[in-house]
């Protein structure tokens, strides 16, 4: 099912990031590997692993496209993989 782009302001993302590492405070990011694509493009595989408040620990593979114009990104899209989920 796909997923409406969500936009958000710096501001925004600072806040949202914000919050969940109070969520979960031992939040760890691990690149495993970049690629480039064309010109302007960086993929980046990624994992990150985190405690939730129940002390059930969990992974989730990330993926994230970057856009990058005058050395800044200008878009960032990332992808989660989704671990099951109960329906």
């Amino acid at each position: 099912m796909a997923k409406e782009i969500v936009k958000q302001t710096r501001k925004e993302i600072f806040k949202k990031y914000s919050e969940l590492n109070k969520i979960f405070p031992d939040l760890h990011d691990q690149v495993i590997q970049t690629y480039l694509s064309g010109e302007n493009h960086i993929v980046v595989e990624c994992r990150s692993t985190e405690t939730a408040p129940d002390n059930s620990k969990f992974e989730l593979p990330i993926c994230t496209i970057l856009t990058i114009e005058n050395g800044m990104i200008i878009k960032d899209f990332t992808y989660l993989d989704n671990f099951d989920e109960e329906k």
